[in-house]
């Protein structure tokens, strides 16, 4: 025991020797031709040179940064124009340029507009270069009504411009919102008269200076209407015109689309969806269907409405051509509950035709900012007697003429028998970060 007290003390004492041994060496101490005191003063002196040698060197790198990303900000806008040489080359030609005035340096506000659109004629809302879509006619009317600039109108993110849900072709909107800095002046009734007659802008609130039309909503409502016809037996031989759906069928289409709701991987409802990716979950709150109706055409049509905090490309019309086939007996529900499972199946897809963004919900947002005494909330029931005259003249008009005269319904049905309903033999191909992490890829 003593021994190894002993041993313990000496070992202590040689590991202490050598820590400062090493410490006089890296302070580079001449410990025998100095005294102490003005070795450590020498090496604190050099130590503070070198920090302030250090700082000013990290103090041009910053502003080596700083001006590149100046240089880089300024080759991204337009490139300079030579005022003078540009004004001597017009004038030859026989043009003048128009003075700056200072009136037109209006200050923009950040707003909620509500849109409404028949997309039969459109490739879409989101602007594409070369295609009719609907952004592209209300940015047009915004830079002639000087509502957006035209740095603003080539460039919207500048606007700070936000669709809540993109449509795809064919698709319409009856309550579409959108987020964009407007000024403060506008004339809603000159303005819907530079628009097409399928688009209108009902309303303009202001919102708050970080609402963003897409990430603020927080549920979306679809409809789908379409004619019964789509849920006879598939050995039914019946015509449009005459075929009413029975009450027990029309049971059957509830239930159907019941077992869609909660939260559930929806991989096999779109495209390019692995099952391990973590976007494929999506949580469907509602799925219900109306009461029978009779179009002007005669024909009886039901709409089915889906609400979602959002849905992935093609996933709602994947779901309503399952549950058709389903109710028709193309396939069974166990179909259906494979395909939320990891198995890839081959699954139809129902037409365009009948889809529709019905409202884009803002339920928080509303609550928070909606009694604030600044800001109303996003519910827009002051424009609902118009909105509601607009889809009945324009949206389901078209869908009840279109069906009856070209039957997309009808040619649909009869490709059903061609899904095998089964396993799929083409992969998926392999996730990336990208994919891994798209999330609010709303695109119905």
């Amino acid at each position: 025991m003593l021994f190894s007290q002993k041993f313990g003390g000496y070992a202590k004492a040689v590991s202490l020797k050598s820590l400062l041994h090493t410490t006089i060496n890296r302070l580079r101490i001449p410990h025998r031709s100095k005294g102490f005191a003005a070795a450590m003063s020498e090496a604190l002196d050099k130590l503070e040179a070198d920090t302030a040698a250090r700082k000013v060197a990290k103090e041009a790198e910053e502003e080596v940064i700083k001006e590149t990303n100046r240089v880089k900000r300024n080759l991204k806008r337009r490139k300079w124009v030579d005022w003078k040489t540009q004004d001597e080359e017009d004038a030859v030609g026989g043009t003048k340029r128009a003075p700056f005035n200072p009136a037109d340096r209006i200050k923009r506000k950040k707003c909620a507009i509500l849109l409404s659109y028949c997309g039969a004629n459109y490739y879409g809302m989101q602007r594409n270069p070369g295609m009719q879509t609907i952004e592209e006619e209300l940015f047009k009317a915004m830079l002639k009504h000087k509502w957006m600039t035209e740095d603003s109108f080539e460039q919207v993110q500048i606007a700070c411009f936000q669709r809540a849900a993109r449509t795809d072709k064919g698709v319409s909107a009856a309550r579409q919102v959108c987020s964009v800095k407007l000024p403060d002046d506008l004339d809603l009734k000159k303005f819907n008269e530079d628009l097409p007659e399928q688009i209108r802008l009902f309303g303009v609130e202001r919102v708050t200076k970080g609402f963003n039309a897409k990430e603020q909503c927080n549920a979306r409502t679809y409809t789908y209407t379409l004619p019964t016809i789509a849920f006879a037996d598939c050995n039914e031989d019946i015509k449009q015109e005459t075929y009413r759906i029975s009450d027990t069928q029309l049971v059957k289409v509830r239930e159907t689309l019941q077992l869609y709701e909660g939260t559930k991987n929806f991989h096999n409802f779109t495209s390019k969806k692995n099952f391990l990716d973590p976007s494929s979950k999506r949580f469907i709150m509602s799925f219900a269907s109306s009461e029978p109706f009779q179009s002007p055409q005669g024909i009886e049509f039901v709409t089915l409405k889906v609400k979602g905090q959002s849905f992935m490309l093609h996933q709602i019309r994947k779901m309503v051509g399952l549950a058709i086939a389903i109710v028709r007996g193309n396939a069974t529900a166990t179909t259906l509950e494979r395909a939320l499972t990891e198995e890839r199946l081959d699954l139809p897809m129902a037409p365009g035709l009948g889809l529709v963004l019905d409202t884009v919900h803002y339920e928080r947002y509303n609550e928070r900012y909606g009694k604030d005494g600044i800001h109303s909330p996003l519910t827009w029931d002051l424009q609902e007697t118009v909105v509601r005259d607009f889809i009945e003249r324009y949206i389901y008009a078209n869908i009840y003429k279109t069906e009856a005269e070209e039957r997309n319904m009808l040619d649909w049905l009869s490709t059903l028998h061609f899904h095998s309903y089964d396993t799929r033999r083409d992969e998926p191909p392999p996730l990336n970060d990208k994919q891994k992490n798209a999330n609010d890829d709303d695109d119905e």
